[in-house]
C-alpha cells in the first residue's frame, strides 16, 4: 500500500530532503514535477517545508544554511534511516568506523535527528521519530520508491551498516553486483559500487522516486532547467533516469511498472 500508517523499522530509510540555494524556486520546481504542495515553513523551524502528496506528507525541502566562515553546502537530497534511538546509533556509528558529522538534535516535538556518514564517507541521515514518524506516503507516482547507496568500497559499506544499523546488505538475484538492503528480512533499499558511474565520484546515497512515464517527467524536467545525467533507459525494475533539478539536486525517477514498450 503506498499509505504508511505504521511506524517505519529501525534501519529503514523513512524521510528524504533537499537542501537547496533558493528554497522557494525548489519548491515551485518539484510542485509542476510531482505535484507537490508545500510553503516555506515557521521560523522556530529554520523555515523547513514539508510537502505533501494527495494531503501526505513525501518530503522536505529547506534552505542551504552557511557554516561560519565556509562555504554553502552544494544541493543535495539526504536519505533518512529511521532510529529507536539517534544518540545510541551515533555511538554504534563511531564504534564501526563512521563519523558523526551532525550531532543528535530535538526537532520540536517532531523527533530528533542526525547526520553521520560511514567510512567510505557516504552521508545519511538518522531519524527518531516522535510526532512525525516520517513520509506518510510511498512507493506510488511523485513519492519516495527506492533508496540506493553507492559505495567505494561495499564490503566495508556491509560490515558499516550491519553493526551500526542492523541492515543485512546480501546479493540480489539476477542483478549482478548488486545488494539488497534488508530489514527483518525485506529489501528497504540497494547498494552498487561506483564503477558504473563518472571516474571521482564519491560514495553517497541517491533518493529513487516514482513516476508514470520516466520518458515525459524527463522532458519536463528538461523544460523547466533541469539536467539529465543519465538519460532514460530500460532495466531489471522498470524503465529510470538520473537527473538534477535547477539547482543541482540529483535525484533518479523510475517508472517501476517495467520496461516501455515500442
Amino acid at each position: 500500500m503506498p499509505d504508511v500508517t505504521g511506524p517505519y523499522a529501525p534501519g529503514t530509510p523513512c524521510w528524504t530532503d533537499l537542501m537547496v540555494p533558493d528554497q522557494q524556486a525548489a519548491l515551485d520546481f518539484y510542485r509542476d514535477l510531482f505535484g507537490w504542495q508545500g510553503e516555506v515553513g515557521a521560523p522556530e523551524t529554520g523555515g523547513y517545508a514539508v510537502c505533501s502528496l494527495n494531503g501526505k506528507p513525501v518530503a522536505g525541502i529547506m534552505s542551504a544554511m552557511t557554516p561560519d566562515g565556509g562555504p554553502t553546502p552544494p544541493p543535495a537530497w539526504t536519505t533518512y534511516l529511521a532510529t529507536a534511538d539517534v544518540d545510541a546509533t551515533e555511538k554504534k556509528v563511531v564504534g564501526a568506523g563512521g563519523s558523526v558529522h551532525m550531532p543528535g538534535m530535538d526537532v520540536l516535538t517532531l523527533g530528533r535527528m542526525s547526520v553521520v556518514s560511514d567510512p567510505t564517507g557516504a552521508v545519511v541521515g538518522l531519524w527518531q521519530a516522535r510526532d512525525f514518524p516520517g513520509a506518510g506516503v510511498v512507493n506510488e507516482p511523485g513519492a519516495v520508491i527506492w533508496n540506493e547507496l553507492g559505495t567505494s568500497d561495499a564490503d566495508a559499506a556491509s560490515t558499516f551498516l550491519s553493526a551500526a544499523l542492523g541492515i543485512r546488505a546480501e546479493p540480489m538475484e539476477g542483478a549482478d553486483g548488486y545488494y539488497a538492503l534488508n530489514v527483518d528480512g525485506r529489501a528497504v533499499g540497494g547498494m552498487q559500487g561506483l564503477d558504473p558511474l563518472p571516474t571521482g565520484t564519491p560514495s553517497h546515497w541517491t533518493t529513487y522516486f516514482a513516476v508514470d512515464d520516466t520518458d515525459s517527467t524527463v522532458d519536463a524536467l528538461i523544460r523547466a532547467g533541469g539536467n539529465v545525467l543519465k538519460p532514460p533507459f530500460d532495466m531489471m525494475a522498470g524503465r529510470m533516469a538520473v537527473v538534477q533539478d535547477p539547482q543541482g539536486g540529483t535525484f533518479a525517477v523510475i517508472n517501476a511498472a517495467g520496461p516501455t514498450s515500442g
